[in-house]
């Protein structure tokens, strides 16, 4: 079921990258059968550092349930209590989710951020890699300095 998800991350995904955004995608899945939170990068397009994939979908998806239940807190992604997240590839020198840091699965960190998730990735990595590979080797209008577009190994 998972690669029907995955199939719709990387529609979002191709959509960031024709905007001009890191070609990322995300999408809450209810229950694997509804989709009930979507999003894709938008820091460029927002100049908002934090309007990454995964939140502009976890705010959707509050969004979603605050028109059915009228209330609910915002959270982020692990306190949102999402039990597993599925990924494309892994981000050698910044990510999470096992790459860099292990937050998904931080023990120490359960009080504070909620139960740990369980993390999946490498889910089409070749795609994943080729989409940001694509964004890279483009230029890009918001960066602040000329970029060094072999900063980042996406073979690893």
């Amino acid at each position: 079921m998972h690669e029907k998800w995955m199939e719709k991350c990387f529609e979002y995904a191709e959509d960031a990258l024709q905007q001009g955004e890191v070609p990322v995608g995300c999408i809450i899945v209810y229950k694997n059968e509804e989709i009930i939170g979507k999003g894709k990068n938008q820091v460029n397009k927002t100049k908002n550092a934090t309007r990454h994939a995964e939140m502009v979908a976890v705010d959707d998806a509050i969004s979603h349930v605050q028109k059915k239940y009228d209330e609910l807190p915002e959270k982020a992604l692990r306190t949102a209590n999402i039990p597993t997240v599925y990924y494309g590839c892994s981000n050698e020198r910044f990510g999470g989710c096992g790459s860099v840091l292990n937050i998904h699965k931080d023990e120490r960190l359960q009080q504070s951020l909620g139960p740990t998730l369980h993390c999946i990735g490498g889910q089409q990595a070749h795609r994943a890699v080729q989409l940001l590979k694509d964004f890279y080797q483009q230029e890009n209008p918001n960066a602040p300095i000329p970029a060094n577009r072999n900063f980042l190994d996406f073979d690893k």
